[in-house]
């Protein structure tokens, strides 16, 4: 019986040891509080009405792009770019995902295409490139135009759907650059 009173009194005296008062100051051994903060005088408010606009310059927003020809980077196709603009056929961003054959300045890669969000594009890559398309890390469709861009989001390439399943433009050197399936 003595042991179940002793083995119950101990149970009783752990339980109450819980219960102790303990704050940060036991631990540190400073139990000093931090001085309050002193109030800082509010400056005040006033209210009235704006002036109108004096002028109507709307020099500060770009030009709308011609339909077709998208522009990306302020930069406007030239060359045989133009004449691939002017006729390009319509493209969705759904449509170019997936495995491309690049032929870029006579050589042949490979590209990747996904839909998954990075920056202001799609997550992309290539595979045995050489070039300017080493750097791809995204790509966008800007209006019928599909822009590759590198791992900084600056466009590398633009292309413009030329047939089903083709695509054809120049890097910014200028070399040529095809995607076909």
């Amino acid at each position: 019986m003595r042991t179940i009173h002793a083995v119950a009194g101990l149970a009783v005296v752990l339980a109450l040891s819980g219960c102790q008062r303990t704050s940060m100051s036991d631990f540190g051994g400073n139990s000093t509080s931090p001085a309050p903060l002193q109030a800082q005088p509010v400056p005040t408010v006033s209210s009235g009405q704006l002036d109108a606009p004096t002028t109507t310059d709307t020099s500060q927003f770009p030009a709308a792009p011609v339909s077709g020809t998208a522009t990306v980077g302020g930069v406007q196709p030239a060359g045989a770019d133009a004449a691939a603009a002017t006729n390009a056929l319509d493209v969705t961003k759904e449509s170019m995902v997936g495995n491309w054959r690049v032929a870029n300045g006579g050589s042949s890669c490979d590209m990747f295409l996904t839909l998954t969000n990075l920056g202001s594009g799609s997550r992309g890559g290539t595979r045995g490139c050489a070039g300017e398309l080493t750097q791809m890390g995204s790509w966008e469709v800007a209006g019928k135009q599909v822009v590759l861009k590198d791992r900084n989001g600056n466009p590398l390439a633009r292309l413009f759907k030329t047939a089903d399943a083709r695509f054809d433009g120049s890097t910014n050197s200028g070399q040529p650059v095809s995607l076909s399936r």
